[in-house]
């Protein structure tokens, strides 16, 4: 009897059979002519994209595109697994916001360990004046270093992490009443697509280096972006459209002027940050294929600040 038959595989026991095909898979399967740690037959897993199943063997292609040919009687079990995260998805939330630091171009980082102090003479944004307190800073006195930084410290922390824990247990709080920031991306690609029928004949752009600004009169206006790290980024901030101009689709041109600026410039991913609670901005940009990477707040010392113990 097979090891395929032994285990259940020709017996509807599994969750392998044609209908993966085209899905991303585990296969455990044997390897014949070589022995286990255990004097038994040797086996081996193999993660991939099913490509073919019939005619007695399984075909997975592996992540690193290489098709290997299984015999069905050597798959000892398998199943679908879900996709793999794309390469944009799998950029750590750290990471992904020194990205962001780009849209502020007069920006001034110091290193805190692995914490970021950022300081910029013009912009009024909290992520442009706080600390990044994205994991551990490894160093002595992190807390006492920030408090004698900033004039009023502020604290960017992933929500739920060891660092808000530790923040509020300093009696740190909420910076202001706003809801969890989110940091959203999708590929360009994708929201040029969905921007495509929108009309941005009327929208100037402006660039210089890797920022570019993008105005309708004094209607609308919106500030875009490059870094070149990580294949190409391209990040939106300050969409604003003047009241008495709103509900006339200006916003969306400019994002579409900014999109087919990034594009140009060969970004392949988009990212904005938006407030968890404004749901109309939330429904917008998911229509544009833009999903939350990493959610975060601002923490800042309750009235007077005092040195931790």
């Amino acid at each position: 009897m097979s090891p395929a038959t032994r285990t259940g595989q020709h017996t509807g026991q599994h969750t392998l059979g044609p209908h993966v095909v085209g899905r991303r898979v585990v296969v455990r399967r044997l390897v014949r002519g070589e022995r286990g740690p255990s004097g038994g037959p040797a086996m081996t897993d193999l993660l991939g994209t099913c490509e073919a199943w019939g005619d007695g063997v399984v075909v997975v292609r592996t992540e690193g595109g290489e098709p290997v040919v299984v015999p069905l009687a050597d798959v000892v079990s398998g199943k679908p697994v879900p996709p793999r995260a794309s390469v944009r998805d799998r950029v750590p939330a750290r990471t992904a916001q020194l990205r962001g630091a780009a849209l502020f171009p007069d920006l001034v980082t110091t290193p805190l360990g692995d914490w970021v102090l950022r300081d910029s003479p013009t912009a009024t944004a909290r992520r442009a004046t706080s600390v990044l307190a994205f994991g551990p800073s490894g160093v002595e006195g992190d807390v006492e270093a920030v408090l004698a930084h900033y004039a009023r410290p502020v604290a960017a922390v992933l929500t739920g992490s060891a660092e808000d824990d530790r923040f509020t247990g300093l009696g740190w709080g909420p910076e202001s009443r706003d809801a969890d920031t989110l940091f959203q991306v999708a590929g360009t690609a994708q929201v040029a697509r969905a921007l495509r029928a929108v009309d941005d004949g009327a929208v100037v752009v402006e660039a210089a280096g890797g920022l570019a600004t993008a105005r309708v009169g004094d209607a609308a206006s919106g500030v875009a972006a490059h870094c070149e790290d990580g294949g190409g980024w391209v990040g939106f901030r300050s969409i604003e459209v003047a009241p008495e101009h709103r509900r006339r689709g200006l916003g969306l041109a400019v994002m579409a002027a900014l999109v087919g600026w990034g594009a140009e410039q060969g970004a392949t991913t988009a990212y904005l940050q938006v407030v968890a609670d404004n749901e109309p901005a939330l429904a917008l940009y998911e229509r544009l294929g833009f999903r939350t990477h990493h959610r975060y707040r601002y923490l800042t010392p309750a009235a007077a600040p005092t040195t931790p113990r």
